[in-house]
């Protein structure tokens, strides 16, 4: 070896160090600004389309019909028998939907991850109604729910039992209503269930069945700790989305009978583009803000809770 190449292998050596040295460097700060590069339109987009219209809504809802600023709208609108209904059945409505939605979308996703004949077409039907737009959706069941000439009141008289009003009765609208909402949720939901259901490693069932467990208690020591995750993500979805309903109630109810469908979203609908009192929807569009905010926390500390099982 001759004595030039002996003394070039140092400095050779030496550059790939630095080259390997630089690389390390530019490669975090690279990926970084690669992510905020694509995060960046989804973030403007949640700044223009979001944040900034709130803050519009949240000033106006201090405007004072005299001039100023003041808290006059929030204390007409929390003595108003409108609003607190409004609140009420949207309290309810949310109270009764959720739980349903989704005891409904778990049993279905534990079904459909069992073993059965023609298990994709099962999967593909109960998916199906949620492929359809809300709209149509609420069309068809308000021909379902007529209370004259619907199919399911000629169901019900060719059975013999009587008919029943659904959607102009003060105490079924509801049920109604929920019945229509989770036609069209519950497959929705269950996609997000059998996702988690088929992350859980089958090796827990074969050892608890050696031990001598039972399906039931495989379920609630195996399925549901292991599912907590998506059940909290499916939970608090469920509730922001059932909580901004409000096409299903423009097309078939308009908030009635006598109020007993009138939540939140609609209230606020009929404020402003029917009464045009804009400084009282932007105080009924903040407090939904901060009842779903309420929300959010509480999904955050559940799924931190889920991280710890």
């Amino acid at each position: 070896m001759s004595d030039a190449a002996t003394t070039d292998q140092p400095a050779a050596f030496a550059d790939r160090r630095r080259d390997q040295s630089s690389r390390r460097r530019l490669r975090p700060l690279s990926q970084r600004a690669w992510a905020a590069l694509l995060l960046a339109p989804a973030v403007i987009a949640v700044i223009l389309f979001r944040l900034v219209p709130f803050m519009q809504a949240a000033i106006s809802s201090f405007e004072d019909p005299d001039g100023g600023y003041s808290l006059a709208t929030y204390e007409f609108m929390f003595t108003s028998p409108d609003f607190l209904n409004s609140l009420r059945v949207t309290l309810w409505f949310n109270l009764l939907i959720n739980p349903f939605q989704i005891l409904v979308a778990l049993a279905l996703a534990v079904l459909l991850t069992q073993k059965l004949p023609a298990g994709r077409l099962w999967r593909t039907l109960a998916y199906a109604p949620t492929a359809i737009p809300i709209a149509v959706s609420a069309i068809v069941w308000r021909v379902a729910y007529r209370p004259d000439d619907g199919p399911i009141n000629a169901v019900l008289e060719a059975i013999g039992l009587p008919t029943q009003g659904f959607l102009i009765d003060q105490g079924q609208v509801i049920p109604s209503l929920i019945v229509m909402a989770s036609w069209v949720g519950v497959g929705y939901w269950m996609i997000f269930l059998i996702a988690g259901l088929n992350d859980i490693p089958s090796e827990y069932y074969e050892a608890a069945a050696i031990d001598g467990a039972g399906w039931w208690r495989s379920f609630f020591h195996i399925t549901l700790p292991l599912l907590r995750r998506p059940l909290a993500f499916v939970l608090i979805a469920d509730t922001v989305v059932n909580f901004l309903t409000f096409a299903p109630i423009q097309i078939l109810t308009s908030g009635g009978p006598n109020g007993a469908s009138d939540v939140i979203m609609w209230s606020t609908y009929e404020q402003a583009y029917r009464f045009g009192d804009y400084p009282l929807a932007a105080a009924q569009v903040v407090v939904i803000m901060a009842i779903l905010l309420v929300i959010v926390t509480v999904q955050f500390g559940m799924l931190r809770t889920g991280e710890k099982v």
